[in-house]
């Protein structure tokens, strides 16, 4: 009795450590699945990131996946051929031999040439662009019967978006170091520091919008001993950044007669507002701007989703700035890139965690019927169009993701 006893002590202990039984070990390895990976170099201009890190590729192996890299692909966020190859990935020479594997997974859209070498039946996770996404874009990949992951809808357990939270922080971050950059009188701006010293009055900051970046970039101002103020159209997002930076800091609602005053009263205007349907409101007149003070500064973050500033226009890391009614504008799109090593590490360890969990799944077919945060971003699925909005917009059919997955059971 006294041996039996003890033989259950130890199946309860094992219970509460949260150790697997036997079965279930045995249905994991049953149902698990290795992916084939590729990690193609970026044609798109300025990007600079890579979605897998060498420690990830090693970890993701080590799993028992197979990681395909192509030549020089970690290059502009300082990662090797030789890190990616002694953490045991293959080397691709050409994007013909890469374009080989299973599951794709880069960071920007894919282009026309990518397009045609991508493989039938293939996964592609990357970002979607759809301002710039068109109808044969789609309709090629629904007749290759590609599965489409975009990784900016794909959500996590809590209902957040951790990919776009991750590049927010990086580009809230960032944007106040642009800004002093700009401010510099070596980039022969104002001459003056980002935020404040003893006996001198403080920079003024204006922050259009209250999400992830405007929060980073708040942070980073008062910091720096910067006067910050928050504008945003909803009075919710206001608050909960209020409560999130801990700070008395001044906010109101964009739609009020103090925005144009205080913009011609500040040294620095950020545009971070959040898109609506793919583009984000200009919300800054020309004539606004041509209020501004000589050698200040404004910086649109939104500027690849169509900019909030009436003078706004795509600039590049070669040229970032221009100057508008005296008024020093930065406009590059994808503020991350400039970190590339530090947004390629945030990239890093979200899509491991995404793969990893898809492995143990059985798949990505299986991983998106199983896991509805999956689900939410997929937008083509063996050879249909799966997302309501891009069908509507760009007239084109689609099929609903959950009926099929009911057909499945």
């Amino acid at each position: 009795m006294s041996q039996q006893s003890g033989f259950k002590e130890v199946l309860a202990q094992s219970a509460q450590a949260g150790l697997m039984p036997q079965e279930a070990l045995v249905w994991t390895k049953q149902n698990a699945k290795s992916l084939f990976i590729g990690l193609p170099k970026e044609l798109t201009l300025q990007e600079k990131r890579i979605s897998l890190t060498p420690d990830a590729v090693s970890l993701l192996v080590r799993n028992g996946h197979q990681v395909l890299v192509e030549t020089g692909a970690g290059l502009g966020a300082k990662y090797t051929d030789t890190q990616y190859s002694e953490a045991g990935a293959q080397i691709a020479y050409s994007p013909e031999e890469l374009y080989k594997a299973d599951v794709i997974v880069k960071i920007q859209p894919m282009t026309d040439e990518e397009l045609e070498l991508l493989k039938p039946g293939a996964t592609l996770v990357s970002a979607l662009n759809m301002q710039k996404a068109t109808k044969e874009y789609f309709q090629k990949l629904n007749r290759k019967r590609i599965t489409g992951l975009a990784y900016e809808y794909i959500e996590d357990n809590a209902g957040g978006l951790p990919l776009i939270r991750a590049m927010s922080e990086i580009a809230g971050s960032t944007v106040m170091l642009i800004a002093a950059e700009c401010l510099s009188s070596s980039n022969n701006g104002m001459g003056v520091i980002l935020g404040g010293i003893t006996g001198v009055p403080p920079t003024k900051v204006v922050i259009l919008g209250a999400g992830t970046v405007s929060e980073y970039a708040a942070r980073t101002a008062i910091g720096l001993g910067a006067d910050v103020k928050i504008f945003d159209k909803d009075i919710y997002k206001l608050q909960r950044l209020k409560y999130a930076v801990s700070q008395h800091i001044y906010t109101c609602i964009i739609d009020s007669h103090v925005l144009p005053e205080a913009i011609s009263q500040a040294d620095v205007v950020i545009g971070a507002l959040r898109a609506a349907d793919g583009f984000t409101p200009c919300i800054v007149t020309e004539d606004m701007v041509s209020r501004m003070k000589p050698d200040s500064v404004i910086i649109d973050v939104c500027i690849d989703q169509g900019g909030c500033f009436e003078t706004s226009e795509l600039t590049s890391l070669a040229e970032p700035t221009y100057r508008r009614y005296d008024v020093i504008h930065y406009c590059v799109p994808n503020i991350p890139s400039r970190v590339a090593h530090t947004a390629s590490q945030a990239l890093s360890n979200i899509f491991t965690s995404f793969l990893l969990k898809t492995g143990k799944t059985g798949g990505i077919e299986e991983a998106i019927f199983a896991n509805k945060a999956f689900m939410k971003g997929v937008y083509a699925y063996k050879g249909s169009l799966t997302n309501a909005q891009i069908a509507k917009k760009l007239g084109l059919s689609y099929k609903d993701l959950s009926l099929l997955a009911v057909a499945r059971l």
